[in-house]
């Protein structure tokens, strides 16, 4: 794809190892270590990139506090998907008020679903409610790794919420394997099927398997078959793309498939549709 078009990575990570210890990180590996908005940057003007959006790397207050600093310092974070208390409603309220005095930074808030021990998360009755708060405030609800455990959850989640945005990272991670990825693509079906979702064309990167556009090529036009363009919105998952080659490794193989796309299709999954469910700001578009 000639890199002609204005791209905004809808979904990028950073941390501080100072500023918590993201339990989740596996001791003396490559991703335990600090990743710095100036490094982040290297690493966007490699690829082209113009923006970003700093999503949530831990359920805590430190790190979405941080990143909120990091967004009044750097002009290319186009926003910040946070994280606020959903079990608990009240809280939940109150740091939403806490992120967004003063600042137009947050455009969205995600929980990591994955580690939490509760397989009815999303139907929890404080979570219902701490979500509808996300609604009249027009944020939008990321939901990570979805599968297997929380996939179909999301479809009964975004019928009961229908106000709701609902952003299914990484396609909910499709498996490889030919049963798996068959009862996957059945389940997406019924979350692309509420208007009211959108999906990220990230972290489709599978440990053991190739990382190639023959390898992603089927979920990605699995995405493309039940979303369309104006519904999926380009990830570049950084760092959690060290371990597979980077973040120009991640960039190629979706690049290519979506050179694929007319010029009008493209501008929707690299900018447009990350533009309209995280309503950024004009000088990021």
């Amino acid at each position: 794809m000639e890199q002609t078009e204005r791209v905004v990575d809808a979904h990028l990570h950073l941390w501080d190892l100072s500023v918590s210890d993201y339990s989740w990180l596996p001791p003396g590996g490559p991703l335990h270590t600090t990743f710095t908005a100036e490094r982040a940057r290297s690493e966007l003007d490699a690829a082209g990139v113009a923006a970003a959006i700093l999503v949530q790397a831990e359920d805590s207050e430190a790190d979405t506090g941080f990143l909120l600093g990091q967004a009044g310092r750097h002009d290319w974070i186009a926003g910040v998907v946070g994280w606020v208390r959903l079990d608990d409603p009240a809280t939940a309220e109150r740091q939403l008020d806490r992120w967004r005095e003063g600042t137009t930074a947050l455009c969205g808030v995600r929980h990591l679903v994955h580690d939490d021990p509760r397989d009815d998360f999303l139907a929890l009755p404080g979570v219902r409610r701490s979500l509808a708060l996300l609604a009249e405030a027009g944020l939008p609800f990321d939901v990570p790794d979805a599968w297997p455990r929380h996939l179909d959850g999301v479809a009964g989640l975004a019928a009961a919420l229908p106000g709701l945005t609902i952003v299914v990272d990484h396609l909910g991670k499709p498996p490889r394997d030919r049963d798996s990825f068959a009862d996957w693509r059945k389940t997406l079906r019924r979350v692309a099927e509420r208007p009211n979702t959108v999906a990220k064309l990230s972290g489709l990167q599978v440990p053991g398997e190739p990382f190639t556009v023959d390898a992603v090529r089927p979920a990605v036009e699995t995405a493309f078959e039940f979303f369309g363009p104006q519904r999926l919105m380009y990830g570049g998952d950084w760092p959690m793309t060290e371990p597979f080659g980077g973040y120009g490794q991640a960039w190629s193989v979706l690049s290519q498939l979506l050179g694929e796309l007319s010029g009008a299709e493209r501008a929707h999954v690299l900018s447009g549709t990350a533009s309209v469910v995280y309503g950024l700001p004009e000088r990021v578009r």
